[in-house]
């Protein structure tokens, strides 16, 4: 884009280097931030953070490292959705079923949204 603008392409490698050399044109950088943000932030799951990540043109290989960083957080992550969405423990199954939904949305994958719906339903009751 700079250089359709009349940048010289001297000064144009001299900032892609520059920026490469400060960290911010590190793609592994970037995926293992957006993982953690959107599992924190927006309590998103492994599919729907893939998805993203090759949409924004990050490599296969460099957002499967990511996400793999962190596994056993995925199920806490999904429990943290329902008790900030829910008011309380599904009591039927309709209710299970919108609270498999809501994570399934979020692109948990469906054994793991099964296995989060019950665990928080185990937490409540307690």
């Amino acid at each position: 884009m700079m250089g359709r603008r009349g940048v010289s392409e001297g000064v144009v490698d001299q900032v892609v280097t520059g920026l490469i050399e400060q960290g911010y044109l590190d793609d592994e950088q970037f995926a293992r931030g957006f993982v953690e943000d959107r599992r924190q932030l927006d309590g998103w799951g492994t599919e729907r953070i893939a998805r993203r990540l090759e949409a924004a043109g990050i490599a296969p290989e460099v957002y499967e490292r990511a996400l793999a960083r962190a596994p056993g957080h995925e199920l806490e992550a999904a429990v943290d959705v329902l008790a900030r969405r829910l008011r309380a423990a599904p009591a039927d199954d309709a209710a299970r079923h919108r609270a498999l939904g809501l994570l399934v949305r979020k692109g948990y994958d469906l054994d793991l949204a099964y296995e989060a719906v019950r665990t928080f339903e185990r937490a409540r009751a307690s």
